[in-house]
């Protein structure tokens, strides 16, 4: 059902953006940007004669409406919208008010429509996950199966928008987290609500890739492979760049004195300034990007565009306008490789196509999702072993560099791996309550196991006979038994009155031994006394901390 109204929401929303954009940018103010010929459209640019002037009107006005829309109504519905949808996985027990899907829509057709350079794949993640939100409430879903709704309405969406089942089915499954982490037991049902959607949208479009792609790609020999080496590096240091200017023009933007309903139409002002110059900003940018994998570019405009989408998506998108972030990722990563193949007198398809790829993989830390998607989107199947390549040394450089930084992925709502989302708490009680009854802890006689689990839940210290307590802590970033093996020696001269039970780390459980090196992060089961707890609070945070900050 939802991979159905995953493909129907696209197909509206679809429906409302192109009929939006003819009125207001093709008919108002003359401009017609060049659009993918599966999507029934021609690579051509026009441009009309007072295009320039009123390009930016246009833009603004789009912007203002956008933002009186989503901040009088539903605030949650502003920016890129899988950020939302992960934050609801992991936040909200997968609820989303049934006021956003449709008002989201709305919003994104007012920005996008208007010329605003964001992506179209954002809002339909969260329209679609919207209204699975909406169907759990109905149908009294537990929390658990309202995730995985939420989950499956993601990837159905997206799926429809990209006509790229298997890539989406993943990409809902890897965005969760950080780390190469995956929510592996919603694959089944996301795969199957992302076929779903794919079928049922190519009812309407039809069943070929977004992008065309010459026959033969022109890759001779393992000379080439050098080539995609550099591409991974320099589209991994693009992938750091892209967060952090990102959320530091959010960072601005938050800084102003003024209502947020106004902060858009500023964005989509700066968009349409950028535009007089340069109107390939404008929008998703997908007929740009067929440019650049046909070679019809040159270099000079290549590297400009790359540069100049990043922060036209970022004013766009951080001032509070409603759009996705991936189209302008592909934007940027097909510009940075048809430059590349200039540069290396290359085959303009291949760097681009994988170009897109990487610069995505790093920057939302998603590589497997992004290889898959980009190649289905291509059809380029046969450039899986390169992609992979490029894919991974970016996302390698992107994670070893962006490490100490603020802003490390364009998915802010992203964590590191389960151990750290509150999504999975439940489980580590749940396996907390076992190694209790394994370790054979004394516990009063009064509590029973339900007590037992709302009481490590929340974090409260439990009183146990022997005059001890009970307590789940995280270990700090800044402890210096990080890094470190497991060695009693560091509870000092506490060290006969503190007891580690285990160690859950990544949803795993963990009996600590002196080979064990200790990570932050991790949550330990602790048996000590009430002082020694406040002594190891110099290394611990306690649960009940982290549960009062989210």
């Amino acid at each position: 059902m939802l991979g159905v109204v995953g493909a129907l929401s696209a197909q509206a929303f679809m429906f409302l953006l192109g009929n939006f954009r003819k009125i207001v940018l093709v008919h108002f103010a003359g401009y017609h940007a060049p659009g993918l010929p599966h999507e029934g459209h021609v690579l051509k640019q026009i441009i009309g004669i007072h295009s320039i002037w009123l390009i930016p009107i246009v833009t603004t006005v789009g912007g203002l409406l956008s933002g009186i829309l989503v901040y009088s109504l539903a605030p949650e519905a502003e920016g890129h919208g899988t950020d939302t949808v992960i934050k609801a996985f992991h936040r909200t027990g997968g609820f989303i008010r049934a006021r956003v899907a449709p008002i989201k829509m709305i919003a994104s057709v007012l920005t996008i429509g208007s010329g605003g350079s964001a992506g179209r794949e954002g809002p339909t993640a969260l329209i679609s996950s919207g209204f699975a939100s909406i169907y759990a409430t109905l149908a009294k879903r537990s929390e658990s199966e309202r995730r995985l709704l939420l989950l499956v309405g993601m990837a159905a969406g997206l799926s429809a928008i990209f006509r790229s089942p298997i890539g989406t089915a993943i990409f809902a499954i890897e965005v969760l987290y950080g780390d190469m982490e995956f929510e592996a037991g919603a694959l089944f049902y996301v795969m199957l609500g992302s076929v779903v959607a794919y079928v049922i949208n190519g009812l309407f479009v039809g069943w070929e890739p977004l992008f065309l792609v010459p026959a033969d790609l022109g890759i001779r020999g393992a000379s080439a492979y050098i080539w995609f080496v550099i591409l991974g590096v320099l589209s991994g240091l693009i992938a750091i760049l892209l967060p952090v200017v990102f959320y530091r023009t959010r960072d601005t933007f938050h800084k102003l004195r003024i209502p947020p309903h106004f902060k858009p139409a500023i964005g989509g002002l700066g968009v349409g300034l950028i535009a007089i110059f340069l109107p390939q900003v404008l929008g998703g940018g997908y007929g740009w990007i067929q440019e650049a994998i046909d070679g019809s570019l040159g270099i000079e405009l290549l590297i400009l565009l790359a540069f100049a989408k990043i922060i036209a998506l970022s004013l766009t998108v951080s001032s509070g306008g409603s759009g996705g972030v991936f189209a302008p990722s592909l934007y940027v990563g097909a510009m940075l490789g048809g430059a590349l193949a200039q540069v290396f007198d290359q085959p303009p398809a291949a760097f681009a196509i994988i170009g897109m790829a990487a610069v995505f993989a790093g920057a939302a830390r998603v590589p497997v999702a992004a290889m898959l998607m980009v190649t289905e989107m291509t059809g380029g199947y046969h450039l899986l072993a390169p992609a992979a390549l490029a894919v991974m040394i970016s996302y390698l450089v992107q994670r070893t560099i962006s490490g100490g930084f603020q802003y490390k992925s364009l998915y802010e709502a992203q964590v590191d791996s389960r151990a750290q989302s509150p999504a999975h708490y439940v489980e580590h009680v749940q396996a907390a309550m076992s190694l209790l009854n394994e370790r054979k802890i004394a516990l009063p006689s009064d509590i029973n196991h339900l007590d037992l689990y709302s009481i490590l839940a929340s974090g409260i210290p439990l009183d146990l006979p022997d005059g001890k307590q009970l307590n789940i802590g995280v270990l700090k970033k800044e402890s210096p038994w990080v890094g470190k093996p497991f060695n009693p020696s560091y509870l000092d001269k506490y060290k006969n009155e503190i007891e580690i039970i285990a160690v859950l780390r990544k949803g795993h459980v963990i009996f600590p031994t002196t080979d064990s090196i200790l990570t932050a992060g991790e949550q330990m089961l602790i048996v000590s006394s009430p002082q020694t707890w406040e002594w190891l609070k110099e290394h611990i945070v306690p649960f009940s901390s982290l549960n009062s900050k989210n």
